[in-house]
This record gives C-alpha cells, sequence and structure tokens, in this order.
C-alpha cells in the first residue's frame, strides 16, 4: 500500500547551535515544509534567514498561526511555555530533550496533547543511534547493564546539571531496554568545575532483579558512550560514539550461526557450547534527521514516536530522582 504524504508546515523555535541542525534536516525532509522560524536573538535570526532562506517570524503568535507542527529548541525552562502554547494551538510539537524542567510540567503537556489530539516526541537522540539497532534481532532479559558517558568539559550544557544534560540520555535507553518498574536508586556525584554537578554515578535495581551502573562526567579527557548489556548466554558492548556492536553468545553444539565471524567450543555440565562473536553490520543515517523523519512519519500516522511524552517523562522523573538524592548526599 502506497503511502499518502500529507506536507506538513513546520516552524522552529529556536535556532542556536542545535536549531539549526534542526533547519537544516527539516528543509530536506520531503513530508515537511518548513515555512520559518522564531528567536528573540535578532543577530543570530539574521544569519540563519540569510543562510537558509527562511523567514523570521519575530511575532511567535503569527508562526504558531500558519504552521501544522513546531519544533522546540531552546532551553529546558522554556519548554513548557512554549509546548503548552503549540499543544493549545493544536500543533504537533517535537521538543528537544528533556521534555521539561518538572515531572508535574511533563503530565500537564501529556495531558493537554492527549485533549487536543497531538503528538508530542522528545529528542532523545541516542535512541536513534544506528549501534542501538541490532539489538531488536535478540531477545533481551538483562541482568547487569553497565553505561559509561563521559565528555570533555564544554561550556554548552553546564547550566544544567550532569544528570539532566548527559545522563538522561542514558536513562532513557536503560528504562527502553528494561521492562520493569525501578525498586531502588543509590546515587553520588560531585561538583569539580562548575556550580551544578559534574560528574554523577547511579545504582538503579529494577523489581525484575536487573541492575544497572550508570556513570557520567563532563570532566573527562576523551569522549566515552558505551553500554554493556550481560544476561543468561549473552554479553553486548555497544560504542555509541564510534557506531560499533559486539556480541558474545553461548549456543548448543547442535546449533548453527552461519553469521557468526568465529566461535570457541567448550564443556558446561558435561554437554559442549559454543561461545560465538558477531559483528553486526550497521546502517549508516544521521540521527537527528531520522527523528525528525519519525516525528512526520508519526504525524502522517504511518508510525509512532520512538520517545513519546510518556517515555521522556519517566526518563525525566528517574533523573530528577537521581539528581535530588546526590544533592542531598552532598549537604
Amino acid at each position: 500500500m502506497n503511502k499518502t504524504i500529507k506536507k506538513i508546515n513546520i516552524g522552529v523555535v529556536g535556532v542556536g547551535h542545535l536549531g539549526e541542525h534542526h533547519v537544516k534536516h527539516l528543509q530536506s525532509i520531503e513530508s515537511f515544509n518548513i515555512i520559518g522560524f522564531h528567536d528573540t536573538n535578532g543577530k543570530k535570526a539574521e544569519s540563519i534567514s540569510a543562510k537558509y532562506g527562511l523567514n523570521h517570524y519575530k511575532n511567535f503568535n503569527k508562526l504558531l498561526e500558519e504552521c501544522d507542527a513546531v519544533s522546540i529548541v531552546t532551553p529546558t525552562e522554556t519548554h513548557f511555555d512554549i509546548g503548552y502554547k503549540c499543544i493549545q494551538s493544536k500543533k504537533h510539537v517535537f521538543i528537544e530533550k528533556p521534555i521539561t524542567n518538572s515531572v508535574e510540567d511533563a503530565e500537564k503537556l501529556i495531558q493537554l496533547a492527549k485533549d487536543m489530539s497531538v503528538i508530542i516526541q522528545v529528542g532523545h537522540i541516542e535512541r536513534f543511534n544506528p549501534a542501538l539497532i541490532p539489538l531488536n534481532d535478540y531477545t533481551l532479559n538483562p541482568k547487569y547493564i553497565e553505561i559509561q558517558r563521559l565528555a570533555p568539559y564544554n561550556i554548552r550544557g553546564t547550566d544544567v546539571p550532569v544528570v539532566l544534560d548527559k545522563m538522561i540520555h542514558d536513562l532513557d535507553i536503560l528504562l527502553f531496554l528494561v521492562n520493569s518498574d525501578i525498586d531502588s536508586i543509590y546515587a553520588n556525584g560531585i561538583s569539580i568545575l562548575t556550580d551544578s554537578i559534574d560528574i554523577a554515578n547511579s545504582r538503579i535495581r529494577f523489581t525484575n532483579g536487573t541492575i544497572a551502573n550508570v556513570t557520567s562526567s563532563r570532566v573527562s579527557q576523551n569522549d566515552v558512550r558505551k553500554i554493556k548489556i550481560f544476561q543468561q548466554d549473552l554479553y553486548i558492548t555497544i560504542d555509541l560514539l564510534i557506531g560499533l556492536t559486539e556480541v558474545y553468545r553461548i549456543i548448543d553444539e547442535n546449533e548453527k550461526n552461519i553469521n557468526a565471524i568465529k566461535d570457541v567450543d567448550f564443556n558446561y555440565h558435561g554437554k559442549k557450547k559454543h561461545i560465538i562473536y558477531e559483528k553486526p553490520e550497521l546502517l549508516s543515517f544521521d540521527a537527528l534527521k531520522a527523528e525528525l523523519e519519525n516525528f512526520a512519519d508519526s504525524i502522517n500516522g504511518f508510525s509512532k514516536p520512538v520517545v513519546d511524552g510518556k517515555a521522556a517523562k519517566r526518563a525525566l522523573e528517574l533523573a530528577i530522582n537521581i539528581d535530588s538524592m546526590i544533592r542531598e548526599d552532598l549537604h
């Protein structure tokens, strides 16, 4: 059955560093007709307008009148007010992560979107990382997950704690990987270069017994973005930064796997087993463009948001709990 693509008039609010990337990709997506943008920084707006040939709407309400959807790429503290106005005007919204500053505000946006029959998608871009796609080919029941996200100091993003800036990406992935409620959280962290938390670690236990250890830092010498998943007869290691997924599996002697790169025989309780190593071939695509295409497909009814408002709220709630625990521990 052929897809009937409806052209979606979309506007962008906020054309800073990330907002400009939104503009660039929206212009290249067939389903979107980007009508313009709103930004309070006159100099930046003038530059973007000239570079991309776009209309700068100085009046935000005028932009709202003329579009079907809005991409919100502004500081987190503005997400709720802008998002509420857009949804109230029955516009679909793509909101960069985190969805809002508070769980209560996120719940209000989710409820309003339900009332107005519009879509909320949230920009947890790592869920579109090509290195995660091979996980769909395996039955996951993790017992232990270890995630590291380390980065050199960069002044951008330091106005918020590292948990809400960096760790929240991995908390979203973690909640996607583990289909269970949270039983307990232990967290600690320290401030080194800024007035907020710069290094954070959290140990999360789920009610199904899964344990996760998540570490984030913005005072590292090098960039590190790695996930390790351990479960019965399966170990997966993922490097989100370089795009590498490696799988080690234990299979019975009589099983065959033509995709295995190599295997090692061993005996377990008298049974011959194989440890096989697989290196899935990864697709190559731009994650930001992919999530904006997912937004378009969701509006047109061909798909659903990979990260909707509810998923984003869960990640935010966990991040806030971890950050609060660290702050209490420091006082």
